[in-house]
């Protein structure tokens, strides 16, 4: 029998509260410590694990002996600095929430960081672990013949309050196609299985965020978003992102084409957002669509309730810990490296810029 594996949390705001429901659904896991500068959050985070021990500052959390992993869901533009503080003082075993950083900058830094850290890091993409998206990776070559466009599009809610108002600025979020999308330039590298070579993206405020204004500051957020992206093995992918698009019965729709079918994916949004005069919210779907013979297959992919109810994302959140806590007790490397998340928030650092100055950016 396995031993329980401790977790130190840098970070318990809403995502931060996510993990931990999806933790204590976890055999031999628990949550030991937590740092949570926020009060309310911290106490929040307390109420979910009682038993944890909530530190007063992050040194004093990375002092702990007991420890086993870390994971990190501060504030985007936290990310790097709390990196340099854990490999100083208690490299462990990380798994570290998107976007990896923010500031294109840092981009060196962390490019050395991988070559020195001695543990395994793993970036949360949770969207690859939401089960209709797994079974859309899994049957892609086979029901495509060869992925030659890939679409994506998610028309969602907007952005929800975090503490601070901190992800209502570029500078902190990096922007929303590096906070919101470096998810789905993950999945198009995953499906498509090569490199981008080129980005081109038209993006802004419309709907949302129009009014706010924050300590004189006004919001710099966007809310709409086209991003075409060429690939270096000649696929071609495009995003369309919309936050003002919550009535649809689908939040995510991926379609990924090739010359012998189609196959797509429908996942829902988060089930406590279903109006409950419509009954119980949908279930995803995975359709394959072949050329010949014609005729469409649609299966259901449920996910357990109890899952599905820890958090947001479609049961990914815990199916992500199963894989991460197998890494941490010795099974192999991440399957989300340094490296996809630095690459996923390059193409949306790119996508930034083009949307900006209506120029195509060459990714090297």
């Amino acid at each position: 029998m396995n031993r329980d594996i401790n977790y130190g949390i840098i970070g318990c705001g809403m995502m931060g509260q996510e993990h931990m429901r999806n933790i204590a659904l976890l055999e031999n896991a628990r949550v030991a410590a937590i740092y949570e500068p926020d009060e309310i959050m911290a106490n929040a985070a307390k109420a979910i694990e009682p038993n944890a021990t909530l530190c007063d500052t992050l040194e004093a959390l990375l002092d702990r002996e007991d420890l086993d992993c870390l994971l990190v869901v501060s504030p985007n533009h936290m990310h790097v600095p709390q990196l340099e503080a854990i490999a100083a003082r208690n490299p462990l075993p990380l798994l570290m929430e998107k976007p990896l950083f923010t500031d294109a900058n840092d981009e060196a830094k962390l490019l050395a960081f991988k070559e020195s850290y001695p543990a395994p890091i793993w970036v949360a993409m949770e969207y690859r672990y939401m089960p209709p998206i797994q079974t859309l990776v899994e049957e892609v070559q086979k029901a495509t013949g060869g992925v030659k466009m890939l679409t994506i599009r998610e028309h969602r809610f907007p952005f929800l309050g975090k503490v601070g108002n901190w992800n209502r600025f570029n500078k902190n979020s990096g922007g929303t196609l590096v906070e919101k999308c470096c998810h789905f330039f993950d999945l198009m590298r995953l499906i498509i299985g090569a490199d981008p070579v080129r980005i081109m993206a038209s993006a802004g405020q419309e709907v949302n965020h129009l009014d706010e204004n924050y300590d004189g500051a006004a919001s710099d957020i966007w809310d709409t978003a086209y991003v075409i992206v060429d690939f270096a093995n000649g696929a071609r992918g495009m995003l369309e992102l919309s936050m003002y698009a919550e009535g649809s019965k689908f939040q995510e729709e991926i379609s990924a084409v090739g010359p012998e079918g189609k196959i797509e994916a429908f996942v829902p949004g988060p089930g406590r957002f279903w109006p409950t005069h419509l009954g119980e919210p949908p279930v995803s779907q995975v359709v394959v669509s072949p050329r010949s013979p014609k005729g469409p297959q649609m299966v259901e992919i449920p996910v357990d309730p109890t899952i599905l109810d820890a958090g947001d994302h479609n049961g990914s959140t815990f199916y992500q810990h199963v894989k991460f806590l197998e890494v941490v007790r010795g099974g192999g490397a991440p399957e989300v490296s340094l490296m996809d998340g630095l690459k996923a928030v390059k193409m949306g650092l790119l996508a930034q810029d083009s949307a900006r100055d209506g120029q195509s950016k060459q990714f090297a």
